[in-house]
């Protein structure tokens, strides 16, 4: 098989979301014990509820069974990103601006990898994060390309 299934799916979904007026998030196609998992994760601005997403999970499927990419049983998941969505491209980190965050670099920035704070700023090329160090705060600024990882974050006080 040329493309990968996370292709495949991402391909038979788009049109699906855009009828709907839903965004993809993100596409894991993973094995967890003898088991695997085809989880599709939505979202739109105001957010996803468990109708929409048994709707795309029916069109998905028909889609899914007419071209049947995966010659193996598998569960197909279609839900929300949850409370700590990932940052995948320049729209979400546009988006979480204001937001708490947590963001791994790919090398260190001022001797760490791992940050969590607020997203002050984005402006394509840079993300900047106010960190607490102590009891002061101070502000990160982080390469874009140098972002390993990013997700929202649900910090307890």
């Amino acid at each position: 098989m040329s493309k990968k299934v996370t292709e495949i799916v991402e391909e038979l979904v788009t049109p699906i979301l855009a009828d709907m007026n839903l965004e993809l998030v993100d596409i894991e196609y993973v094995k967890e014990g003898k088991n695997w998992f085809l989880r599709v994760f939505i979202d739109s601005e105001d957010g996803v509820d468990i109708e929409q997403c048994g709707i795309v999970s029916e069109k998905l499927s028909e889609k899914l069974d007419e071209i049947d990419p995966i010659p193996h049983n598998y569960f197909l998941e279609v839900s929300s990103p949850g409370a700590e969505r990932p940052l995948k491209n320049a729209k979400d980190f546009t988006r979480a601006i204001g937001k708490n965050v947590y963001i791994k670099t790919y090398e260190p920035i001022e001797g760490e990898k791992e940050f969590e704070g607020e997203l002050t700023d984005f402006d394509g090329t840079t993300v900047s994060i106010t960190v607490k160090d102590r009891a002061r705060k101070k502000t990160v600024v982080i390469p874009y390309e140098k972002v390993a990882s990013a997700r929202l974050a649900v910090i307890f006080f």
